[in-house]
């Protein structure tokens, strides 16, 4: 690989540039040179001085290139064929649940950048809510959808506390938004906005809404979700069912623990854990063996004081295990209906 070569332990640590300059030497310059006709000046730049650096590569690295370029072009035409959760279903029973989920959250990103709202990518959720606040509510609500997660979280908690509610209900109830809907939304933050391409968005839903509340802070999650409540509790309720927070292992049943210790780092435990109720700690305690638990109870004692926010992201990092197993079918969220330790 190019100078930083000793960095490279996998394809995760290539730039789209140097996984494009792989797939260009590996498919010759031929089939290259017909690729390099529909990219900017700039592009192939790009790619021509990752390519002049590039002396040797790790054959395994070549190889996972290829394989992840191959499953995009395959998950790309599921999608055409069906849509997002025909691909799902059938890169799932082909790759596994894990590398199918990497392989269509790529493809989203890429599609949503190219509907228009890749410019997004990089801004300061404080200055974005300076420029959409005085939009309709529903302008907003596609605004929000196009973001990461942890992102729309962060915007939706800026949002004037009036208009938060309204927005939330519009992210719920948008499913599929025509491309000239999504063309105007995006003219609204940028000038031009081209090839929007004809098929259907999938954008939204309950599913989506609860991602962004799960990532809020409790207090304004909870101040949020009462609010959809008093006007729409059924709502409320479903966003409720899909939410999933780090005190909510407690409804997980001792079969399932036993399986989270298996996936989780010790480090993130122990800082997870120092903010945990009795009641939970006990949890984890009555699913390890006598001799873990100990040595577990020793070194949350010996952690001394921690930042709220390295705590608070460690519980984010199991709760992401915990939905990672529940979307394998190998922990259930729904509870097993254990008793809760006290």
């Amino acid at each position: 690989m190019a100078e930083n070569k000793q960095t490279i332990n996998s394809a995760e640590d290539l730039t789209p540039a140097q996984k494009a300059a792989i797939l260009t030497i590996v498919l010759g310059e031929e089939v290259s040179v017909k690729v390099f006709a529909h990219l900017s000046r700039l592009e192939i730049e790009a790619i021509s001085k990752e390519i002049a650096f590039m002396k040797t590569v790790d054959p395994a690295i070549v190889k996972e290139v290829v394989d992840e370029f191959y499953h995009m072009v395959k998950a790309k035409e599921f999608m055409s064929a069906g849509g997002l959760e025909y691909a799902k279903e059938i890169l799932v029973k082909t790759l596994g649940p894990e590398e199918a989920r990497k392989v269509i959250d790529k493809l989203v990103k890429i599609m949503e950048s190219n509907y228009g709202f890749g410019y997004l990518e990089n801004v300061d959720p404080k200055q974005l809510v300076k420029f959409i606040q005085n939009e309709h509510p529903q302008t907003i609500a596609i605004i929000l959808a196009h973001l990461d997660h942890s992102t729309a979280a962060e915007v939706l908690s800026y949002l004037p506390k009036d208009i938060q509610s309204e927005v939330t209900f519009r992210v719920a109830s948008l499913e599929n938004v025509s491309p000239a809907i999504v063309k105007h939304v995006s003219k609204i933050l940028e000038s031009k906005v081209e090839n929007l391409g004809s098929s259907n968005i999938e954008l939204g839903g309950i599913r989506k809404v609860s991602e962004i509340i799960n990532r809020m802070g409790r207090v304004e999650s909870k101040a949020l979700i009462d609010s959809i409540a008093e006007h729409n509790p059924d709502l409320a309720s479903q966003i409720r069912d899909m939410m999933f927070v780090f005190e909510d292992i407690l409804k997980l049943s001792d079969s399932d623990i036993q399986e989270l210790l298996k996936h989780v780092d010790k480090k993130d435990l122990i800082l997870a854990l120092k903010g945990a109720s009795d009641e939970l700690k006990d949890k984890f305690f009555s699913n390890m063996s006598s001799r873990a638990a100990d040595t577990l109870k020793e070194e949350l004692e010996f952690l001394g004081a921690v930042k709220v926010k390295d705590v608070e992201k460690a519980q984010k990092v199991i709760v992401d295990v915990v939905r990672k197993l529940d979307e394998e079918g190998v922990v259930s969220i729904g509870g097993g209906g254990e008793e809760v330790l006290t």
